[in-house]
């Protein structure tokens, strides 16, 4: 029995990591391992708390088994988050971080917005939310 609770704690935990996404929290480690491994950035600008379209994006395409898949042979992730409700408020120094990445990639403030960077840092294109399936969402990335 207790083989069992073993094996069964195991395998939940690597089914979880195959499905768990990898949204990096340090820009300038996600910026080296895009050009250690040769991957493109998708930087994407989001109001979690209060953003219907990203809150959308967040379920339908992100969350995705077809994204997560893609995503992890291809891009490396990093999410800039702009809440505005107390409870979610971001630690200074990544709100600060953000605030920069925002006026760099998004000075004109939409969410959300996706903007796909090649290995060193060159704006590739830019999405926004689209109500299609993931897999088309992926067709729309790979065309920039």
């Amino acid at each position: 029995m207790r083989n069992i609770v073993v094996f069964l704690i195991v395998y939940c935990s690597c089914t979880a990591s195959l499905f768990a996404q990898e949204w990096r929290s340090d820009w300038n480690a996600a910026q080296v391992e895009a050009k250690q491994v040769n991957k493109k950035i998708i930087l994407v600008f989001s109001g979690s708390d209060w953003c219907i379209p990203c809150i959308k994006l967040e379920k339908e395409i992100w969350k995705s088994p077809a994204f997560i898949q893609y995503a992890q042979k291809h891009y490396v992730l990093f999410r800039a988050d702009f809440p505005k409700r107390k409870k979610n408020k971001l630690p200074e120094t990544i709100q600060q971080l953000n605030e920069g990445l925002a006026s760099e990639y998004n000075p004109k403030g939409y969410f959300p917005l996706v903007v796909v960077l090649d290995s060193v840092g060159e704006i590739k294109g830019q999405l926004g939310y689209e109500k299609i399936t993931p897999e088309a969402y992926i067709a729309l990335i790979e065309q920039l």
